[in-house]
């Protein structure tokens, strides 16, 4: 399973692991992939500093890069204080009677509690964008398409490659034309933020609308070697998958609260997801529990735009997390839930996606 990706990134096989946890990142890093991280959970500059260090010492000196969420136009924002007055009180008050109908506890009074994800933020993304760039990192992608081309240069300027996503061909193309080096085509099926496009019609379009201007890694609806080998049939270079490394082991190590969230993961079929903006403020795909059917309840109020949004849901968030209830989990997941059977190693999951691929295209070459 090489593509010309393999070389210019010196790995070993061409599947691009996306992850907020760092000890999913560093092990697929170590397993022959690209372990990317995803940095809108951290707030902190210096929080994502001494993860990225630990990143440099864990991943046995093999590349990995990291996710930022940035528009490529500067929006205008104000401080969480200012942001948090924005929402309005009858949205708060839906949130508090949904937590009270789903019977999720409060939080202890002990609790750490984490503040809404400011990572949303360009200025936040601007200082991730910092942070990485004094580390040792491969790659810079954005899951919100280009960045803005300073930053591209930036990147670029540190021999750093940036990647961008992307949902339809012309939004491919514009990427392109800003400086992308490398595009992600995420198809319908994906979780977190997605368009319309399913995978199987998206790829070839994008791959068509690139040319051999820049390599495509396709995403959404990848788990198993079969639909790697699919992905490359189609035009891609690479395959970019998020999903499927919820359920290994190595999340826990980041998130060890987090049985209840696998436990609904390995439970749920592939029917079992739904696209809504009640997560960030703009289409995602979560994973379909009782907290996303009462946000399609008559009488639930709209969501609210991004950063609002998660500011109004992340209390909610917090306590859905530590009740642990699988019922209620509020969970960005790709409709290749179905195929998440049980948590197991990094290791293990690149194993299989190898092999598979390898029988895959095994079994193809005797239909010549």
């Amino acid at each position: 399973m090489r593509t010309s990706l393999c070389d210019r990134f010196g790995i070993e096989v061409p599947i691009f692991g996306f992850t907020p946890s760092e000890h999913v990142a560093a092990a697929i890093s170590r397993a022959g992939g690209m372990g990317v991280l995803g940095c809108v959970r951290f707030n902190d500059a210096a929080e994502l500093d001494a993860v990225l260090s630990w990143m440099d010492e864990n991943t046995d000196g093999k590349p990995y890069g990291v996710d930022i969420v940035m528009p490529a136009k500067i929006p205008s924002e104000g401080t969480q204080t200012d942001l948090n007055e924005l929402i309005p009180p009858g949205h708060r008050e839906f949130v508090d009677k949904v937590l009270k109908d789903l019977a999720v506890p409060p939080l202890p009074d002990d609790t750490d509690e984490r503040a809404g994800v400011l990572g949303w933020l360009h200025s936040v993304a601007r200082s991730h964008v910092d942070v990485a760039l004094n580390h040792r990192i491969s790659l810079i992608a954005n899951a919100l398409g280009s960045p803005p081309v300073d930053v591209i240069t930036r990147a670029h300027d540190a021999g750093v490659p940036v990647a961008a996503l992307a949902g339809k061909g012309s939004h491919a193309a514009r990427h392109v034309d800003n400086g992308v080096d490398l595009v992600v085509a995420q198809g319908h099926e994906a979780g977190g933020h997605t368009g319309e496009i399913a995978t199987m019609v998206l790829v070839p379009e994008i791959v068509d609308a690139v040319g051999d201007r820049a390599p495509v890694l396709a995403a959404g609806g990848i788990g198993s070697g079969r639909q790697v080998a699919a992905a490359l049939a189609l035009g891609a270079s690479g395959a970019w998958m998020g999903s499927y490394w919820l359920a290994t082991q190595e999340y826990l190590q980041t998130m060890p609260e987090s049985e209840a969230m696998q436990d609904a993961l390995v439970a749920a079929t592939s029917a079992d997801t739904v696209r809504t903006r009640i997560y960030t403020g703009k289409p995602a795909r979560l994973l379909k529990t009782r907290w996303t059917e009462a946000w399609a309840a008559p009488g639930a109020p709209e969501p609210l735009p991004m950063p609002l949004q998660n500011l109004l849901v992340s209390h909610a968030h917090n306590r859905i997390h530590a009740a642990a209830d699988p019922s209620v989990v509020s969970m960005p997941v790709g409709q290749i839930v179905g195929r998440m059977d049980r948590v197991r190693p990094v290791a293990d999951v690149m194993a299989d996606l190898v092999q598979g691929f390898d029988e895959t295209v095994s079994r193809l070459d005797k239909l010549r």
